[in-house]
C-alpha cells in the first residue's frame, strides 16, 4: 500500500512535469531553407570544445541531472556509475517500480567521475533522430522542391520500385525509424547536395565517405541509417559508455549525454580524424546545419518515451490452439546491428526453407493498420493511423496473399496474413515482429519494457537471433532448427 501511494504521488508530480515542459517547448512549424536565415543561437551548455567542461569529482558527489526521453533507473546507474538503489535513496519521491523516468523530472544524481569525458554539448534532441511526433508538421516532399542543390532530382530503384529523392528518404526514414530531417542534414553537412546544383556522379560511390560494398547514394544512405541506429540504440541500453577513435583515442561519454548526440558523435568518429570530428560534434558543426535547414530542435517537443510508459497486455502472434517454433532470439529490427527490437516465430512444417502455409499471424493487439509494403504490416494502437505517434508494431515477412489492407481495423486475435520470406532477407517462412513507440524501436529484452506475450519475456543471447523465452519456470530455446525446445503453444 506504501508502494502504491509513492507510486501515485510520483504520477502526480509526473503530471505537473509533463504540463510545465509542453508549456515551455513551443512547436514552430519547421522552416524551409532561407537564404541569408540568421544564424541559430546555440543551446545553453554549448560549448567550443570537445574536451569537457566537467571538474573531477568526488566518489558518490550528488550532481544536478534533469531526466530526459527514455531514461531509466537502469540506465542512469550505467552511466554515472551508482547503483539504482543509491539513486532511490538521492531521490525519495521516485517509486522503485518505475518504469521510464518523466522527462524534465530534476533529479540529485550520485556520479563516479571517469577521466577522458567528452563533451556535454548536446547535438540534437531523441526527438529530432527518431520518426516519431517531431514530423506532423513536416512536408518532406515540399522541403525538398524548396531546396536549390542537385539531390532533389536524384532517383533510385529499391526493392524494385523506382522511387524520387523523397521516396529515397522516406523509405529508409520508415523502415530504420529515423527522422528524415536528421538524414537530410546529415547529407547536406557532409556533401552539400541540398544546395550545391552541381553534381559530381564521380563521387557518388562513396557518398557518404564509406569506402565498402554499399556503393552508390542510396545504399551509402542505408548504411549509415544502419550505424546511427546501432550507436543510438547501444548507448540508450546501457552497452556503450565510450567511444575509440581511429587514431586509438578513447572517449568516455559524457553521462549527461542523450542518445541522439552519442549516435552522431560515433558516426563521426568512424569518419573523421580529431580536428574534423571536434568540428562536427560541437556547435559549428552538424548542429549548425541542422538548425539552417529546420530551425532549433530544442524549441519544440523533446519528449520521445514519457515517464512511466507501459506495454499494452500482449499475446502471441499466432492464432490460439497451434504451436509455432522461436526461431529467433532478440535482433535487429530493421537492418543489421542494434537495436535488437525483433524477435522470430515459424509456423509448423516439414520442411526447412521458403514455403506456402495455411497458418496465420494474428494481432497482439487491438489496432488499426497504418501502412503495409512488400512483406510489412505496420500496425498502430493508438488508432490514429499514424506510425509516428504512440505504440505500433512491426509485422515482417508477411505474405500478400491474405494481408490486411491500410485503414484495417483489427481486434487481438484477428489475422494479420500468412507469414512467407516476402520483404527483406529470409531463408525461410517465418513472421518478424517489433515494437516502437513514438518512433522509437524498444529493445525485445529491455530491462524496464521487456516484449512480453502472453507472459513470455525475451532473454538476449550472446549473439542476435540466439537467447530465450522465459514464463516462470518454462524455458524456450530459440532455433533456426525449429526443434522441439524451441515449440510454444498460443494459449490466448
Amino acid at each position: 500500500m506504501k508502494n502504491k501511494l509513492k507510486s501515485f504521488k510520483f504520477l502526480i508530480v509526473l503530471t505537473v512535469i509533463a504540463v510545465l515542459f509542453a508549456g515551455c517547448s513551443p512547436q514552430p512549424k519547421a522552416g524551409y531553407i532561407v537564404s541569408g536565415s540568421p544564424e541559430p543561437s546555440p543551446t545553453p551548455e554549448a560549448t567550443e570544445t570537445p574536451l569537457s567542461n566537467r571538474p573531477v569529482y568526488a566518489p558518490g558527489t550528488l550532481v544536478d541531472y534533469v531526466a530526459q526521453s527514455g531514461d531509466s533507473l537502469d540506465l542512469l546507474s550505467v552511466r554515472f556509475g551508482a547503483s539504482p538503489q543509491e539513486i532511490l535513496w538521492a531521490n525519495p519521491e521516485i517509486p522503485e517500480d518505475v518504469t521510464t523516468l518523466p522527462p524534465g523530472f530534476p533529479m540529485k544524481m550520485p556520479i563516479y567521475y571517469k577521466p577522458l569525458w567528452g563533451t556535454d554539448f548536446q547535438i540534437i534532441p531523441d526527438a529530432a533522430f527518431v520518426y516519431g511526433p517531431d514530423l506532423l508538421d513536416f512536408d518532406l516532399q515540399a522541403f525538398l522542391d524548396s531546396t536549390p542543390g542537385w539531390f532533389k532530382t536524384y532517383q533510385a530503384s529499391i526493392q524494385e520500385k523506382n522511387r524520387d529523392a523523397a521516396g529515397v528518404i522516406r523509405y529508409y526514414a520508415e523502415n530504420y525509424s529515423l527522422n528524415p530531417k536528421m538524414l537530410l542534414a546529415l547529407i547536406e553537412f557532409q556533401t552539400g547536395a541540398l544546395t550545391n546544383p552541381q553534381r559530381n556522379s564521380s563521387l557518388e560511390d562513396a557518398f557518404l565517405g564509406f569506402d565498402n560494398y554499399h556503393r552508390g547514394v542510396h545504399l551509402q544512405i542505408s548504411y549509415a541509417s544502419d550505424l546511427l541506429n546501432d550507436g543510438f540504440y547501444r548507448y540508450f541500453n546501457g552497452e556503450l559508455t565510450s567511444i575509440e577513435h581511429r587514431d586509438g583515442r578513447i572517449e568516455n561519454i559524457d553521462p549527461w549525454q542523450n542518445s541522439a548526440t552519442v549516435a552522431l558523435q560515433v558516426y563521426f568518429s568512424l569518419l573523421m580524424g580529431q580536428d574534423e570530428y571536434a568540428h562536427a560534434i560541437g556547435p559549428e558543426g552538424y548542429a549548425k546545419t541542422y538548425q539552417e535547414l529546420f530551425g532549433d530542435p530544442w524549441r519544440r517537443n523533446l519528449t520521445v518515451l514519457p515517464g512511466s510508459l507501459n506495454q499494452p497486455d500482449f499475446i502471441l502472434p499466432f492464432t490460439a490452439g497451434t504451436v509455432w517454433a522461436y526461431t529467433g532470439g532478440p535482433h535487429t529490427g530493421w537492418g543489421t546491428r542494434k537495436p535488437w527490437a525483433a524477435v522470430d516465430f515459424a509456423p509448423p512444417s516439414k520442411t526447412q526453407g521458403c514455403f506456402e502455409t495455411e497458418q496465420f499471424a494474428v494481432a497482439i493487439a487491438d489496432g488499426v493498420v497504418a501502412r503495409t509494403d512488400p512483406g510489412t504490416v505496420m500496425l498502430d494502437l493508438d488508432g490514429d493511423g499514424d506510425e509516428r505517434t504512440g505504440w505500433v508494431l512491426l509485422y515482417l515477412h508477411v505474405a500478400e496473399e491474405g494481408r490486411v489492407k491500410p485503414g484495417d481495423v483489427v481486434r487481438k486475435g484477428d489475422i494479420i496474413g500468412h507469414p512467407s520470406c516476402e520483404g527483406g532477407k529470409a531463408t525461410g517462412t517465418h513472421l518478424h515482429i517489433a515494437r516502437k513507440y513514438n518512433g522509437q524501436w524498444i529493445p525485445a529484452a529491455s530491462s524496464v519494457l521487456p516484449f512480453v506475450m502472453n507472459g513470455w519475456v525475451p532473454v538476449d543471447g550472446e549473439i542476435a537471433y540466439q537467447g530465450t523465452l522465459v514464463k516462470g519456470n518454462q524455458v524456450v530455446r530459440a532455433s533456426v532448427l525449429s526443434d522441439s525446445q524451441s515449440m510454444i503453444p498460443a494459449q490466448h
